[in-house]
């Protein structure tokens, strides 16, 4: 889905408040209803009686592009087909809040959702020892086809024991997303495949167009939107991330951490960054695409709707989409089911549905998630898939080929907090305060230290 913080991969604080409520009514909005208000909890009776009228609460961040506003409109087929139910979905913008409401909520088995879902930067934490057994088992609850999913998107929401805690929803196949008139005003190719040639097969070359664009940019204009953007998209395509093979936290010797944030120290110190924190709530560097202050950003394939929203009618056909300098993966989340709530029979059910090939289609249609379950991926609904905003450019065959290019990662459960550190307080500290990048590297290793109990 597409998330509007980087801290976890489909971030902060980017994206309009969905509540979205099919069926009959529409409930209260707001925190209150974070992860659903819920009062059901402790009192998991796996299931409601007969024909039983319920409601089904899901707690999402970010876009998840089932509602019946603005998305597939999927709440409004399945109570349709299941008239007994209704469901109201609580979204909130930031996705770091959404994991600290939730855990806290986890602790006290209260307030939580029927269904909640997971971001993959913390989906380690989810089916670690303190959290596993709070989750329903939905490879035997719910009647998923767990076979239909990626193998290692299976593989990353299993317990050490087995379980599956999460289905999956998508995952973020990376680009570079570019401004056409500005690199043709800085005398560089605008053509994908010949812009995609800039930087092929290499992050370094990456950093030498910003030099080339520099030298004749467009006043006004930097090369890329930020450092911190650079160092997770260079992060999401790097086979050794935060955590070792074992599983185990140690990104201080990360080849990957070091190579991600070696690129975006260069792209800092060498003045071709906009500055920009992603996903602000000032709404800076929104305002920033509709003004066009920046000629590229790492493009998992949720961000083509941001910059869709954020750049507005007014610079439509003026982006398109290049291959990035090496396959990564930048987000991606699941579906999980407290095993707390009162009709987790139900919840695993519509979780299930909500996750199945066919949904995934609907949802990558009007939404641009593109989807975890392998026939889906290689249907030609996703390959010949374009977005009006994007003009003629090939986006499901870019981004599925991307994503046959992935290669997962280990992952900790400490990932999304260790990568909160190094962008937010390493990465921006060096690019909007001239931090020695020396000392900002020590200072992001006390954080880690002083908050972080392994």
């Amino acid at each position: 889905m597409r998330t509007s913080s980087s801290r976890h991969g489909r971030g902060r604080g980017r994206r309009t408040v969905i509540n979205a409520v099919a069926a009959v009514a529409v409930v209260a909005t707001g925190t209150a209803l974070l992860t659903g208000c819920g009062g059901d909890s402790g009192k998991g009776d796996g299931g409601a009686a007969g024909n039983e009228q319920i409601t089904l609460r899901i707690g999402t961040f970010g876009s998840f592009g089932y509602d019946d506003a603005t998305g597939a409109k999927l709440y409004a087929e399945y109570t349709k087909a299941h008239p007994n139910i209704k469901i109201e979905e609580s979204n909130v913008a930031d996705g770091q809040k959404y994991w600290d409401t939730l855990k806290l909520r986890l602790s006290r088995n209260s307030g939580l959702a029927d269904i909640q879902a997971l971001e993959v930067g913390y989906i380690a934490e989810a089916t670690g020892p303190a959290m596993a057994d709070k989750w329903a088992d939905l490879g035997t609850t719910g009647g998923a086809d767990l076979g239909a999913f990626l193998d290692w998107k299976v593989k990353q929401a299993t317990t050490g024991d087995g379980k599956v805690i999460g289905l999956g929803t998508d995952i973020g196949p990376m680009a570079i997303c570019y401004n056409k008139d500005l690199f043709a005003k800085a005398g560089l190719p605008t053509d994908r495949t010949e812009v995609a040639k800039l930087w092929a097969g290499d992050w370094a070359k990456f950093i030498q167009t910003g030099e080339a664009y520099k030298k004749s940019a467009p006043a006004g204009t930097s090369f890329h939107d930020s450092a911190s953007g650079l160092f997770n998209a260079v992060i999401s395509s790097q086979p050794v991330q935060y955590a070792n093979a074992k599983g185990e936290l140690d990104y201080e010797n990360s080849p990957g951490v070091k190579k991600a944030w070696d690129t975006a120290v260069a792209a800092a110190k060498g003045e071709m960054t906009a500055k920009l924190r992603q996903f602000d709530e000032k709404g800076t560097w929104n305002a920033a695409f509709k003004n066009s202050k920046f000629a590229t950003v790492a493009c998992p394939s949720w961000m083509t709707g941001i910059i869709k929203d954020q750049a507005g009618p007014e610079n439509q056909g003026k982006w398109d989409i290049a291959a990035p300098p090496v396959a990564g993966n930048w987000g991606g989340s699941f579906l999980a089911v407290p095993k707390s709530g009162k009709h987790t029979k139900e919840a695993a059910e519509l979780a299930a549905w909500l996750t199945a090939p066919a949904q995934h289609a609907k949802v990558f249609g009007v939404n641009g998630n593109i989807p975890s379950s392998k026939d889906t991926l290689s249907s030609p609904a996703v390959q010949g898939a374009k977005l009006p905003y994007f003009g003629d450019t090939p986006v499901g065959k870019i981004y599925s080929e991307a994503a046959a290019g992935i290669t997962p990662a280990p992952i900790s459960r400490w990932d999304g907090q260790v990568k909160t550190f190094l962008t937010d307080n390493g990465i921006l500290d060096i690019e909007q305060r001239g931090t020695d990048p020396a000392k900002a590297w020590e200072n992001v290793k006390k954080l880690v230290a002083d908050k972080i109990d392994k």
